[in-house]
């Protein structure tokens, strides 16, 4: 059996879980994530909101996440033994994040979003590096963004965001060059009901070190799993447009 032939098993799982209709639980949570951004202080709201704005614009527009060339050679084999060394190297990275500012209490705690925002985004940049992908192509940069998405989103939009990137390289020939296309608005919003009822503990001071470790260590392990499978779509073609297929 095949490496490929080995984690195909995983790829279907997640296609799964990408591609589940919501369930009661998922829309109970989404309304007591609704509830928890009204008792949440506006300053935090306006942190959260002004850096995940510029954390899109730096990945669709600036370079300097890109900082290194995409791997040429390799089996898928080879290049995720690289990427599992990345997520365990940004999780401990993520997990000092945390903890550092969680000890420090609200002013801190705050400060943890962007330093976090970074360290995702450098993280996937890498990522897609070690499977060959040229992140210095926009194209490259949005599906990153769509990754980052499927992660950190509701059920709902989670089903949205996934049709959107199977066949990613034939739909990206006729994409246009062009910010204003991207839903950031609905990017960051997403991501702010996703994270808010976790992170909003890392704001307290004393147990705040620990439920910011704790958080940010399990934010980047979903965030690894979730790149792992969205690339391997990609690399494997063949197995996932015939299940994408059954899915529907």
């Amino acid at each position: 059996m095949s490496y490929e032939d080995m984690v195909m098993g995983e790829l279907q799982q997640w296609q799964s879980r990408m591609t589940k209709k919501p369930s009661l639980v998922d829309r109970a949570t989404k309304g007591i994530q609704r509830k928890v951004n009204r008792v949440i202080p506006e300053k935090a709201h306006q942190v959260i909101t002004a850096a995940i704005k510029n954390m899109v614009r730096a990945v669709l527009f600036g370079s300097e996440y890109i900082t290194q060339r995409p791997r040429r050679v390799g089996s898928l084999e080879e290049r995720e033994v690289l990427v599992k060394e990345k997520i365990s190297k940004y999780k401990k990275t993520a997990a000092a994040s945390g903890a550092g500012t969680g000890a420090g209490g609200i002013l801190l705690g705050l400060a943890d979003f962007p330093i976090l925002l970074s360290i995702k985004i450098k993280f996937l940049f890498d990522v897609a590096s070690i499977y060959g992908y040229n992140i210095s192509d926009y194209r490259e940069r949005l599906y990153v963004l769509h990754i980052f998405q499927l992660a950190f989103s509701s059920q709902e939009r989670r089903n949205e965001v996934y049709q959107q990137i199977v066949d990613w390289d034939r739909k990206a020939e006729d994409m246009p060059v062009d910010i204003e296309s991207f839903p950031w608005q609905q990017f960051q919003q997403e991501y702010r009901d996703y994270i808010d009822l976790a992170k909003m503990f890392q704001l307290v001071p004393i147990i705040g070190a620990f439920v910011g470790a704790y958080a940010n260590y399990k934010l980047l392990d979903k965030l690894g799993e979730t790149a792992m499978n969205a690339f391997r779509m990609r690399k494997l073609p063949s197995y996932t447009y015939g299940l994408f297929d059954e899915l529907k």
